[in-house]
């Protein structure tokens, strides 16, 4: 349990965040690691209140006072079936992305006491899918390709603060599909594998890159406390698997069964196809940032990983 033991070594003293996207599935957790290892929190949210803020108080009043850390995850979940993929969808993805971060960006240049370190996420929808290639945070991604890879650009693009802000350190990190019980992937297919009716997406053959939600939490905590944690960072496990070893581990796990495919077509129906491509298409994706940082993940293999999402009952916090 993360309240038990800070289970990184620090190189700063526990601070005060602003966390943007506090309440969702990543930020909900990353908050409860971030009070079990010293640190005062500030969520920014629609509706002020306890360490509330809203995103229009960020706008008009700029940071609170005595801020060492800002973190963004704010974002609309992509992947929403309730939702449809049209313009006025899109405009929502990337408006709960693009504005916020500069929001963030603004008051951080106009502040007069500055954070010490400034975290945006990203995601690994920069890098082209294909069959042969490798990427790792050096590669080239300088040019879009679809709307996901455009949409994570101009996202790294308003993060980055203006070049005469020196005194703060920017972190973009990138990535993969977060799995964990409570949210996300496996939140949408437990039943389904549960009830033995869950298979490979589309082909199965796509690479998907993964992390772990613990490992999500701690990386962003690592990038805040590490100095030497600057630029772009891929959230991703050590471990290349496709969707199908991601099916067999999961259903194993489970116990299950997983032979009934869903067909790229089901999903272009559903998602529409720019949508779909995030579930039938993958990328082979490769943290080099983190290894050269000495990060040690705790789940580093996708059976050890899909063990931990067995319990119908797991909470966020059991998973950290």
């Amino acid at each position: 349990m993360a309240c038990l033991v800070r289970t990184m070594s620090s190189e700063a003293s526990a601070g005060h965040v602003l966390l943007g996207g506090g309440t969702g599935f990543i930020g909900s957790a990353f908050k409860y690691l971030l009070n079990c290892n010293g640190y005062q929190v500030t969520t920014i949210s629609r509706m002020p209140g306890p360490d509330r803020i809203t995103w229009i108080d960020v706008s008009s009043k700029g940071l609170p006072k005595g801020i060492t850390a800002v973190v963004n995850l704010a974002g609309q979940n992509i992947l929403d079936p309730a939702s449809r993929w049209n313009d006025a969808f899109k405009q929502n993805v990337r408006n709960s992305r693009i504005k916020t971060t500069r929001t963030l960006a603004q008051a951080i240049a106009d502040a007069d006491e500055r954070p010490k370190v400034f975290i945006s996420m990203s995601g690994v929808g920069v890098y082209k899918p294909d069959e042969k290639a490798s990427y790792d945070e050096y590669s080239d991604v300088s040019q879009s390709f679809d709307f996901l890879s455009q949409l994570a650009l101009e996202w790294e693009a308003a993060a980055r603060l203006p070049s005469d802000v020196e005194d703060v350190r920017q972190v973009i990190v990138r990535s993969g599909i977060v799995l964990g019980r409570n949210g996300g992937m496996i939140k949408q297919i437990y039943l389904p594998f549960w009830f033995c009716v869950g298979g490979p997406i589309g082909s199965g053959t796509q690479f998907m890159p993964w992390i772990h939600i613990y490992d999500m939490c701690h990386i962003l905590l690592f990038a805040i406390e590490n100095n030497k944690a600057t630029g772009i960072i891929n959230g991703v496990a050590p471990q290349i698997i496709t969707n199908s070893d991601f099916t067999r581990s999961f259903a194993g796990a489970l116990h299950r069964p997983a032979f009934i495919p869903l067909p790229a077509l089901a999903l272009r129906l559903i998602f529409g196809d720019e949508r779909s491509k995030i579930m039938t298409e993958g990328q082979k994706v490769y943290s080099k940032r983190l290894n050269e940082l000495n990060y040690k993940f705790k789940y580093d293999n996708i059976d050890q990983a899909c063990k931990t999402f067995t319990n119908f009952y797991t909470s966020a916090k059991d998973m950290l």
